[in-house]
């Protein structure tokens, strides 16, 4: 079962980055990415621990 989910991802994959698909799904995965990086980043940023915390 694994193995035949595994040999449907490398045919989607193949077929994805063939002919015209292929420069689309590039852009769109690096749109993606850069997205992610962002928010990730801005996620970072945005935590502020100042406060006093007693145990």
């Amino acid at each position: 079962m694994i193995g035949l989910g595994v040999a449907g991802g490398a045919l989607l994959a193949a077929w994805l980055l063939t002919g015209d698909r292929g420069k689309k799904t590039k852009e769109f995965v690096s749109k993606k990415a850069e997205d992610l990086k962002q928010a990730i980043n801005k996620r970072k940023t945005d935590f502020d621990d100042s406060d006093v915390h007693y145990v």
